[in-house]
């Protein structure tokens, strides 16, 4: 079945937001409504009423993380063991080709993946539950990438992740040679993760 659109208008019916569901349970596109005019713009990035009238419990972010790339950085496949974070991801500067990978053991979707397109023009945001695995590939000279995380970092020792390159996603990246850390090159495969990768084992 095709993904859904739904609207939530606001009390005062100023904000209109739009929500598209996707294939990878709790993977949620947000589209929120921008107003332009001579002085540049301004959006709504994030209203925690709207996500419960989607059906989400109170999300309760904890940090918010901003980071800089150039154009063809590479950042992911990312997420975390113990204390795996919810995340509410947004282009605030430039532009990225934004990846999700489910992750999740027991998730009907486990080892599928979403393709998105973020920018600071077209303003949206996208809500990726716990336990996915997230990656982005700079499209611009400068991006500015925004993350609300449901929990804070808890060391690098819980860091995890996905190759960005695993043949068995066949991600079509838009760039052949993207410029990745020495950490995200050593990732393993899907395939190559272990139980001590996946202490979740129940869909979240």
């Amino acid at each position: 079945a095709p993904a859904a659109w739904y609207t939530v208008a606001s009390s005062s019916q100023e904000v209109i937001v739009g929500y598209r569901e996707t294939h990878i349970p709790g993977v949620v596109l947000i589209t929120p409504q921008q107003h332009r005019d001579e002085r540049g713009s301004f959006r709504e990035a994030f209203n925690e009423d709207h996500l419960r009238d989607m059906g989400f419990s109170a999300v309760g972010f904890r940090q918010m993380n901003i980071s800089e790339s150039h154009r063809d950085v590479l950042r992911g496949l990312h997420f975390q063991r113990l204390r795996p974070q919810a995340k509410l991801v947004t282009v605030l500067a430039g532009c990225v080709v934004d990846v999700v990978v489910d992750a999740r053991p027991g998730s009907p979707a486990y080892g599928r993946y979403l393709e998105f397109t973020l920018s600071a023009e077209n303003g949206q945001a996208l809500f990726i539950p716990a336990g996915c695995a997230h990656g982005f590939l700079s499209m611009a000279e400068r991006t500015l990438f925004c993350y609300l995380c449901d929990d804070v970092y808890s060391g690098p020792e819980d860091q995890c992740g996905i190759r960005w390159d695993d043949p068995s996603l066949a991600i079509p990246w838009p760039c052949r040679n993207p410029i990745v850390s020495a950490k995200d090159a050593r990732l393993p495969r899907l395939r190559d993760l272990t139980p001590d990768d996946h202490p979740f084992l129940t869909l979240r």
